[in-house]
């Protein structure tokens, strides 16, 4: 055979097993509901993506629980450092090596999964980038990159030769589980609502539905806020959901604290209302301050979502605490609740907040 149809032979070959890695790695969707196994992604990379460490431990066992493997969680945790950086795909991998050594002192047994492989593909890794994002985007895609490829090349070339090719490519996860990866990621953080859009519609061309991206949005609400699943609910052009509820509770709690025991109470409070903001949804402020002149004159700020959120509150573990440590402690309680003069400037407060 003659040098020259070797090598045509080769190329032909290379293209063949290439396509078929990309097809192997589309997914097609359907009109149901995420899985477990999907909603466990979801959680893992907006809590990932907004340094949510506590919340994420959580999810992280029940990803695994969830059957989940060790690598694809890997997989996940490597990818998001592309999208929210070193530092809290660093984190997260950080408390994914606790949370692996905690169960297998429980003897769990969790499946490894697929071999993740350190080596990098031979050949042309702008190329092959180049056509991992054809196939996500069903468009040609010019090189360089329109506009920031031709500014910045050096940007186009890490995103097709180490994003697109080197992360992206990896089949221990599929193309459709890296957008559901991506979207929560971005849905979770502040101002990249364009990239946002974007996977959107990279996702829902690798199966992803509607359906299923508007059950992302509930989730983001769950995990991350409201004002962030708004974000996504307008990229979806879905309904967006209010930031605040009707029944919304505002209150103002006025203390006066016997003196011997100002000390005592102050760290009982300080303890109460740090638990109650991080462990409750729908407290959304406990803010407690004393009086410059009068420093047992206490008045603590309460916003719950709802009265339902409120009469939740009553009965976690902390706030009982609270209340039964402290009752020796108040001399005078008056709670003083108020109504909201303009809801629009304070939904505004709340993006601020989010």
């Amino acid at each position: 055979m003659e040098k020259h149809s070797i090598i045509k032979w080769v190329i032909c070959l290379t293209l063949i097993i290439s396509s078929k890695t990309m097809n192997a790695q589309i997914e097609t969707g359907t009109s149901g509901p995420l899985s477990q196994p999907q909603k466990s992604l979801v959680a893992i990379s907006s809590l990932t993506a907004t340094g949510d460490m506590a919340n994420l431990k959580v999810q992280l066992n029940t990803a695994l629980d969830a059957g989940l493997t060790v690598n694809e969680i890997k997989e996940v945790l490597v990818q998001l450092y592309a999208y929210c950086g070193f530092p809290r795909s660093l984190n997260a991998i950080n408390v994914y090596m606790k949370v692996i050594e905690e169960r297998k002192s429980r003897a769990i047994s969790d499946k490894e999964g697929k071999k993740i492989s350190l080596e990098r593909s031979s050949g042309d890794n702008y190329e092959r980038g180049r056509k991992v994002l054809e196939t996500l985007t069903s468009m040609p895609q010019a090189k360089p990159a329109r506009g920031f490829g031709e500014f910045a090349p050096r940007i186009d070339a890490f995103l097709k030769e180490h994003l697109f090719a080197d992360v992206f490519q990896s089949d221990v996860l599929t193309y459709q589980q890296r957008e559901l990866v991506t979207i929560s990621a971005l849905a979770a953080m502040q101002g990249v609502e364009s990239q946002l859009q974007s996977h959107v519609k990279f996702g829902m061309n690798t199966g992803i539905t509607l359906t299923q991206l508007a059950e992302i949005a509930k989730m983001i609400e769950k995990h991350v806020s409201r004002t962030q699943a708004n974000s996504l609910r307008n990229v979806l052009s879905i309904t967006t959901t209010p930031i605040d509820d009707e029944d919304m509770m505002v209150r103002i709690s006025e203390i006066e604290i016997l003196p011997e025991y100002l000390q005592e109470y102050n760290a009982i409070l300080k303890e109460e209302a740090s638990a109650s903001v991080k462990l409750e949804p729908g407290v959304i402020a406990i803010f407690p301050m004393f009086q410059k002149e009068t420093v047992t004159e206490i008045r603590i700020i309460e916003i719950y979502a709802n009265k339902a959120a409120y009469q939740s509150h009553l009965n976690t573990q902390h706030f009982l605490h609270y209340k039964t440590a402290t009752l020796k402690m108040v001399k005078t309680l008056k709670l003083v609740d108020m109504v909201s003069m303009d809801k629009q400037t304070m939904q505004e407060i709340f993006k601020k907040l989010n």
